[in-house]
C-alpha cells in the first residue's frame, strides 16, 4: 500500500486522475483487513465522488480491498468536457497529455494506464468506461444493464470496470458476481466486424487499426469472421428520448436494433467495431457534431454487456480501443473471450 500511495503522489500532479486521496485511512484499512480474505490488501480506487458508496466497490471492501481515492468525472460546462476534473486540474491522458482521457469514468482510466492502481470502478451509461479504455490503452468492461445495481433510473447507464488487461478483470468479476464460473473460450470464435455500424462516421486510420487488430485476431484462430457486418440504426435520439424520460419517443428504434441484434448474436459469439470513431480530442473539444459515443451507447439502449481492448495505435500516437459485444448475460464469458484475444494481440507503440 505504501508503494501504491508512493506512485500516485509522485504520478497524479501530472496527470490529475484523482479527486481525493485517501492514504492515512487506507494505511488504517489495510492494517485491519483480514490476510485471508480473496483480496486482502488489494489497492483499487473508485470512480467519482459517490463511487465508494457503489455495490461494486462495497463487495471488493468486503473481500479485503483497499480503495485508496475517487477519481475524476466530468465537471460543469459543455456536453464534450468528459475529461474529469480532478485536485490538480484537467484529468490528462497518460500518452498524451495534451489530449483528454475521455469519459466519463475519466480518471479511473488514467489512473490504470499511468500504473497508479491495477483497478478502478466505473460506469457506463454511453460509452464512458469503454472510451476512456480505448483513449487510455487499457482494458474496460460495460456489464450487462441491470447486472448489478445502479442508481441510473433511466437503465441505461451500467456497472463496469477498468483494469490493464482483461485477465485484470477477473477479480472483480468474481467478487461481484455470486456464482462466478469462467471457463476456456471455444476458439475461434464465431465473430462479426462493423467499422461503423451502418452510421457512424469513423475516422480511417482509428477503423484501420481497429481492423488490423481483428486480422491478427483471424490469422491467430482467435476468431472465425461472418461475410455479413451489423447495420443499425444510429441509437442518437433514442437515446438522448431515454435519457429525458421520454423513452416512447425512442421505442421504434430500440425494437429495431434489439431485433437487428438478436438476429446477429443467434449466429455470432462477438460483435467487433472501434471503441470509438475518433482519437482523443485536445482539451478545448472535439468540434461540432463529433460523437465519441457513437459506436457504444447503442449496448446501453440494448443493454448488451460490451468490452474495450487495446487495438494499436494511430501515427500520431493516440491509442486506439477494439470493441467486443457480446450476447445478454455473457458476461464472463466475454471477459474470457477477450482475453484470449488480448493475449494474442500485440500492439506496438509508433
Amino acid at each position: 500500500m505504501t508503494e501504491t500511495l508512493e506512485v500516485i503522489g509522485r504520478l497524479d500532479p501530472g496527470l490529475s486522475a484523482f479527486i481525493e486521496v485517501w492514504g492515512e485511512d487506507a494505511l488504517a484499512r489495510e492494517r485491519a483487513t483480514d490476510p485471508g480474505l480473496p483480496l486482502a490488501g488489494f489497492p483499487f480506487a473508485v470512480k467519482g465522488p459517490s463511487g465508494i458508496r457503489s455495490y461494486a466497490a462495497r463487495r471488493l471492501v468486503a473481500a479485503g480491498a483497499v480503495p485508496v481515492g475517487s477519481t475524476s468525472v466530468p465537471g460543469p460546462g459543455t456536453y464534450w468536457q468528459t475529461w474529469g476534473l480532478g485536485a490538480h486540474g484537467p484529468t490528462r491522458n497518460p500518452w498524451r497529455a495534451d489530449r483528454t482521457p475521455g469519459g466519463s469514468s475519466a480518471g479511473s482510466a488514467a489512473a490504470v494506464a499511468a500504473g497508479m492502481v491495477g483497478l478502478a470502478t466505473g460506469s457506463d451509461g454511453a460509452g464512458s468506461v469503454r472510451i476512456p479504455a480505448a483513449w487510455c490503452g487499457v482494458f474496460g468492461l460495460k456489464t450487462t444493464n441491470g447486472l448489478l445495481p445502479s442508481p441510473d433510473r433511466t437503465g441505461l447507464a451500467a456497472a463496469g470496470v477498468l483494469t490493464p488487461t482483461a485477465a485484470d478483470a477477473r477479480p472483480y468479476l468474481r467478487c461481484v458476481l455470486d456464482g462466478y464460473a469462467p471457463a476456456p473460450p471455444a476458439l475461434p470464435l464465431r465473430a462479426v466486424w462493423s467499422p461503423d455500424l451502418g452510421f457512424a462516421a469513423t475516422d480511417p486510420e482509428v477503423a484501420g487499426v481497429a481492423r488490423a487488430a481483428v486480422a491478427r485476431l483471424e490469422s491467430a484462430g482467435v476468431v472465425r469472421m461472418a461475410a455479413t457486418g451489423c447495420v443499425l440504426l444510429d441509437p442518437l435520439d433514442a437515446w438522448s428520448a431515454v435519457r429525458g424520460g421520454r423513452p416512447a419517443q425512442g421505442a421504434a428504434v430500440r425494437e429495431e436494433n434489439d431485433r437487428r441484434l438478436d438476429v446477429l448474436f443467434a449466429q455470432a459469439d462477438l460483435l467487433l467495431t472501434p471503441a470509438t470513431p475518433n482519437r482523443p480530442h485536445g482539451h478545448e473539444g472535439p468540434g461540432t457534431d463529433v460523437y465519441s459515443t457513437a459506436l457504444t451507447w447503442a449496448f446501453n439502449l440494448s443493454g448488451h454487456p460490451a468490452a474495450c481492448i487495446p487495438a494499436g495505435f494511430t501515427g500520431d500516437g493516440c491509442p486506439v480501443g477494439l470493441q467486443l459485444v457480446a450476447a445478454h448475460g455473457a458476461d464472463v464469458s466475454l471477459v474470457e473471450m477477450a482475453v484470449a484475444a488480448q493475449e494474442r494481440l500485440i500492439t506496438v507503440r509508433p
